[in-house]
């Protein structure tokens, strides 16, 4: 099919319909990340084994993700033996293409730190542009959600001396990778911003392992100082409920609003009985509406009538000592209207006042904590990011969350970007079409390669 246009370097190359167009921000954005890389600090020796640069290691890796084509390096190589040229270069600005044994090979004398001041620069790109400001509620608070994840886990004897160990039942033992992923998550946004991870990692001299709460604990004392300012609550499943951390958190000047359920936590569930017994337990009641989707032969979405039932009451101890944390408790119920089916149920505890007036929002927020989970972890995992494939234990897999927060990052920043991405329908469309364009043509940077697939997009849709 391309053994036409193969023949000419020319022909590889589609007119750039804007050459002297101020570039966008996106393409601000692409330039910052191949800055960052220039800088990575390269612990190698000087020798025969520096024939490829760690920026030229990084942008590689950071590429393979950015492009979701796990073969767009060879494709690559094979544009700069036809052509002379390829897109790693007039894109990234990549001098030599490492293979990839090369690319974990470099990429795993980087340590994690020093990607994350670049994942921060984004997401403070982000807030300074005014892009998150429909993410802001609880107070005009945005909402952080903590999870840990495995970025690599193995039976085999595949493992390192960092690998966390899990001590099966059956005697064997799976080595882990194991990473708190924060993002900014709201209710009714489906797009999740990461904020810089942090790693649980085995230490010496200690004798537990480390654990998600330690490094949660670790983001906090990183990265308090940075984003307190930005008014955030935390959001966590029942792990983060615990003093230690809710006061940890406050130290910090972030808000809290953790899950906390009977039985995890029942010195609050103690409290809860005894007020429920003496009726002085407070509620509230609402009924919401909620579509359904559109159901077989109808044109219009169903509307499900729910209600929501709040039982909550103010200042309960967390733990059963002195000198006990006073939290503010809610347990939500939701049931639908006609049958009565429950559809819903869950607890939270957080330092938020609870009112009649803010009980939904306070439980929408905390619900929208498995957005980090179905909308930011998932989609790394099997939506072309391959967070846990198992390519290695060097950093490389920190491509795929900087890669992921790009793609976010230019749905805020380029209209462009953001009307080819959805007009594509799914993920896999889109960069299926961005990766053949890629793999075939030489383009002159990010915004050239935009201009093409919006000016294609026109032509198609009329």
């Amino acid at each position: 099919m391309f053994s036409g246009i193969l023949e000419g370097m020319e022909t590889f190359r589609f007119p750039n319909p804007t050459p002297n167009v101020v570039p966008s921000r996106a393409q601000g954005l692409v330039d910052r990340i191949a800055t960052a890389f220039r800088v990575l600090p390269d612990g190698r020796k000087r020798g025969n084994n520096t024939k490829y640069s760690l920026f030229d290691a990084a942008c590689s890796a950071f590429t393979v993700f950015f492009t979701q084509c796990g073969s767009f390096l060879a494709f690559q190589r094979n544009l700069e033996r036809t052509t002379g040229r390829s897109n790693v270069q007039s894109l990234f600005g990549v001098h030599h293409v490492p293979t990839d044994a090369q690319i974990r090979k470099i990429l795993d004398a980087v340590p994690p730190p020093e990607i994350a001041p670049l994942i921060r620069e984004v997401g403070d790109t982000l807030y300074t542009e005014g892009c998150l400001s429909d993410y802001r509620v609880l107070n005009d608070t945005l909402l952080v959600a903590l999870d840990g994840t495995d970025t690599f886990s193995s039976e085999s004897d595949i493992h390192c001396s960092c690998c966390h160990e899990t001590h099966r039942s059956d005697g064997k033992i799976l080595y882990r990778h194991i990473a708190v992923t924060p993002a900014l998550v709201a209710p009714g946004e489906s797009r999740v911003v990461p904020l810089p991870p942090e790693f649980v990692v085995r230490e010496d001299g200690r004798e537990k392992q480390d654990c998600e709460i330690r490094a949660a604990s670790r983001w906090i004392e990183a990265w308090g100082a940075h984003y307190a300012p930005w008014r955030v609550t935390l959001l966590g499943d029942g792990l983060y409920a615990h003093q230690p951390f809710c006061e940890k958190t406050l130290a910090a000047g972030f808000h809290f609003l953790f899950t906390c359920k009977p039985s995890s936590h029942p010195a609050i569930a103690e409290w809860v009985d005894d007020f429920a017994r003496s009726g002085t337990l407070k509620t509230h009641s609402v009924v919401l509406e909620k579509s359904q989707g559109k159901p077989k032969g109808k044109r219009i979405p169903e509307v499900v009538r729910e209600r929501w039932s709040f039982r909550f009451m103010d200042s309960l101890p967390l733990r059963d000592a002195d000198a006990a944390l006073l939290v503010n408790w809610f347990e939500l119920t939701v049931t639908d209207e006609d049958t009565g089916e429950v559809h819903y149920h869950n607890a939270w505890i957080t330092d938020h006042p609870l009112t009649p007036e803010s009980l939904v929002d306070l439980a929408k927020s905390g619900r929208a904590r498995w957005k980090i989970e179905n909308e930011h972890i998932q989609t790394l995992k099997l939506g072309g990011y391959r967070l846990d494939h198992n390519d290695g234990h060097g950093k490389r897999h920190l491509s795929d969350l900087l890669a992921f927060l790009v793609h976010t990052a230019f749905e805020f920043l380029d209209d462009r970007y953001r009307t080819l991405r959805f007009r594509y329908g799914s993920r896999a469309a889109f960069f299926q079409e961005f990766s053949t364009l890629l793999k075939w043509f030489l383009f002159d940077n990010w915004d050239h390669v935009v201009a093409v697939m919006f000016g294609k997009l026109r032509v198609d849709t009329g």
